[in-house]
């Protein structure tokens, strides 16, 4: 294989002319969206570049706590956005989720890390930063639909709720069904990922790794490893997060808030 081709300054100027062409077509088309391509690009080029000169200091680094600052850091910019996303009235989701994506995440990565992938040192940022980036950002998206379905979902059927409940069922009994149908709908975009991965798109782990030179065959079994990461990430994220979902919508007395 060849080796990857790299993009310098010069590159990335002409590369801005596809934004320019996206802006061009927005004015052109009166949407009124050239403001936000303009600033979307804008934060993309720092946040992408800031990103990458960091990661060349802790690459350089290799020590475990500053890979852990990262991690960390990552992990609660994931949190706030997903408890952003779920019922605004409930503002007190924050430690649900950001447990329950610290105990997702770190359940699969030990798992690929320990039996599969096995780095020479377990901190080692070539294999945990980008493999925890793509755990998060799937499981940040799968916390927030499946937290935000049931929470909507109790608040707009409390009276069958409560109907359930005064019947003699318990809370978890009278829920049940809101939330297998909230996970249900949190994992549909991984499982459809999934059945045409190869077939209809090609995902960014494995397109990376083609451009970098590495051979398609290795590079499509990384992508199976990542996809099935992200699969079971995704899954326990959402019982986790639902779990603490509903509980806030129940005082003690197991009597709807």
């Amino acid at each position: 294989m060849k080796e990857l081709i790299e993009l310098d300054l010069g590159d990335l100027g002409w590369a801005l002319g596809l934004i320019a062409c996206a802006v061009a077509l927005s004015s052109w088309q009166k949407l009124d969206l050239e403001g936000q391509f303009i600033m979307a690009a804008g934060r993309s080029i720092l946040q992408l570049l800031g990103v990458g000169y960091l990661l060349a200091i802790i690459f350089a680094i290799n020590h475990p706590w500053p890979v852990l600052a990262i991690v960390g850091i990552m992990l609660t910019i994931a949190t706030l956005v997903a408890s952003n996303r779920i019922f605004p009235q409930k503002k007190d989701l924050f430690p649900v989720i950001w447990l329950s994506l610290l105990v997702s995440g770190a359940f699969t990565l030990s798992y690929t890390l320990a039996l599969i992938i096995q780095p020479p040192q377990w901190y080692s940022p070539q294999y945990l930063i980008p493999l925890v980036g793509m755990v998060l950002g799937n499981s940040m998206n799968s916390a927030a639909l499946s937290g935000e379905r049931l929470a909507s979902t109790i608040d707009k059927n409390r009276l069958e709720v409560e109907t359930h409940l005064c019947l003699g069922a318990t809370v978890r009994q009278a829920i049940r069904p809101f939330q297998r149908e909230a996970i249900r709908i949190a994992l549909i975009p991984i499982l459809n990922q999934m059945m045409v991965v190869g077939l209809v798109s090609l995902p960014g782990m494995f397109t990376g790794q083609v451009l970098s030179g590495s051979n398609p065959l290795n590079a499509a079994s990384y992508q199976i490893l990542i996809l099935f990461m992200i699969a079971l990430t995704n899954l326990i994220a959402s019982l986790l997060v639902t779990e603490g979902v509903y509980r806030r919508f129940f005082n003690q007395n197991s009597q709807l808030i």
